[in-house]
């Protein structure tokens, strides 16, 4: 409804984290055939088991172009799915991946209004043209609910960030200071705009992301917060691969952050699960990709059955007051990311 870039934080608004109240989750229905080549054949049935599994907690709305829908609602009927709670939008996209093309929706606090905020999207450094369907979903969400909208000329994506809903932001240099984002822009201006737009009041800079991950770097695959002031890491525990040393030098600079209160964070560690590979090509598996629902976390799950249990166990340690229900990922891998990457929660 209304499109400005003032800094909106001014006036109030603020990204709530994940475990507050949702009203729905954004999911973008799975149709680009070179997102998963030669192996798309069972993603949308997979796709429908995840959209089965949130719709127990809570609504589904997905962005899917009107000749798609018929099949994509029997798939979700069949995978199970409460269809009251599932939702579709004639919204077309070039690819699945709503985490990084949709919204990120932001909250007043005095009143509770919700809103969007629309950044650029450039297909993580214009890595897989055309994105011009993706970059237009902020808008045509901001419409269908007649939500106001603040549009930004940056470079972001979704999972390249993660917030505390208390003022704390964790990202990576790898990502948000790649040339292929925002060259024009220094760490400082970045940092400006996230608070301006975001409602934050302090940036955690980690170092690089995992092997693997076209997304030079996203946080949501490496690290996040379950607490005000706790937060889930990797680890790589064997220290012959690659993501060893990556990992360890992230988990050193999270020693050494402290909350605004001067304490040091409740930091878990959370291992990595078995390399996976894909005709030659390492593939960002990540326990750390989980979605925080109303009442559950659904936690990627790599046919891995030690690993995956041992995730689910410590994630569970830390959402103590939700279900923790593992979902088969193995097929969503080979596309490069799993349920956050799929995902974006609309805060009630």
């Amino acid at each position: 409804m209304g499109l400005t870039s003032e800094p909106i934080s001014e006036h109030g608004f603020r990204m709530p984290s994940e475990w507050e109240p949702q009203d729905a989750v954004w999911l973008s229905w799975p149709h680009n055939r070179k997102t998963w080549p030669g192996q798309f054949r069972p993603i949308p049935y997979a796709f429908a088991q995840f959209v089965a599994a949130i719709s127990r907690y809570e609504s589904v709305r997905i962005n899917c172009a009107q000749p798609l829908q018929p099949r994509a609602q029997r798939l979700c009927a069949k995978a199970g799915a409460d269809m009251t709670r599932v939702h579709f939008y004639d919204h077309p996209t070039n690819d699945a991946w709503c985490r990084d093309h949709g919204p990120i929706f932001v909250k007043k606090r005095t009143t509770g209004e919700v809103a969007v905020t629309d950044w650029h999207y450039n297909a993580w450094g214009d890595k897989y043209p055309p994105y011009d369907l993706d970059n237009r979903i902020p808008a045509l969400i901001a419409e269908k609910l007649g939500l106001r909208r603040f549009a930004y000329e940056m470079v972001l994506e979704g999972g390249s960030i993660d917030v505390n809903g208390r003022g704390l932001l964790l990202t990576t240099e790898q990502c948000l200071l790649h040339p292929n984002r925002n060259p024009q822009l220094n760490r400082a201006q970045i940092e400006r705009r996230l608070i301006d737009a975001l409602g934050v009041t302090q940036i955690l800079w980690l170092g690089e992301g995992i092997v693997g991950d076209d997304t030079d770097g996203h946080i949501d695959d490496i690290t996040r917060f379950y607490s005000a002031a706790g937060i889930l890491t990797c680890i790589e525990p064997n220290t012959r691969d690659p993501n060893h040393e990556i990992l360890e030098a992230n988990l050193e600079r999270l020693r050494g952050f402290r909350t605004p209160e001067g304490a040091p964070f409740d930091l878990v560690t959370l291992p990595m699960p078995r390399p996976l590979a894909f005709q030659g090509q390492r593939v960002p598996a990540s326990y750390a990709n989980f979605l925080i629902i109303n009442g559950a976390v659904l936690v990627p799950q790599f046919r891995q059955p030690k690993r995956d249990a041992e995730a689910r166990e410590i994630i569970g340690h830390c959402f103590p007051d939700r279900e923790i229900v593992g979902i088969d990922c193995y097929d969503l891998i080979w596309g490069l990311g799993t349920l956050h990457c799929l995902s974006q929660q609309q805060p009630q």
